[in-house]
């Protein structure tokens, strides 16, 4: 069974090995841990049968009209099996009462977020890979 967490309260960094699978250059558990605590919101999977965290998701918010969900992840064997769908509609529940929720996804995830009643958007960004301190 899956268990579902809003704070990172308790947590440690091995709890967030294994993350950021095909990133160019993955951040470090630390600056993993570090993002989520400086989160304004954060919904953290894990597994009730072994307690490790399976997924997470965070959000970036002004606390009153906007949030940005810059991350979602569940690692590779545990997805397909609606951690992520729940992940997702769980930080939704959190950010209601926003005007606007907003992320920006591979051409892919598209039809997933769709699902939540998003719609498309257009968006700009840079990434600078060299920049994610190890």
């Amino acid at each position: 069974m899956i268990e579902y967490a809003t704070t990172v309260d308790g947590f440690e960094e091995r709890d967030f090995e294994g993350f950021f699978v095909g990133w160019a250059r993955r951040p470090s558990v630390s600056v993993h841990l570090d993002v989520l605590r400086g989160s304004a919101h954060v919904v953290v999977a894990r597994d009730g049968a072994n307690g490790r965290v399976v997924g997470f998701v965070n959000a970036l918010s002004d606390g009153a009209l906007s949030a940005f969900i810059p991350l979602v992840e569940v690692l590779p064997e545990y997805q397909g099996r609606g951690i992520g769908t729940e992940l997702v509609r769980r930080m939704l529940a959190l950010l209601g009462g926003h005007y606007m929720v907003d992320l920006c996804c591979d051409e892919a995830l598209v039809p997933f977020y769709e699902r939540f009643g998003m719609s498309r958007l257009v968006g700009m960004g840079h990434r600078e890979p060299s920049s994610i301190p190890g």
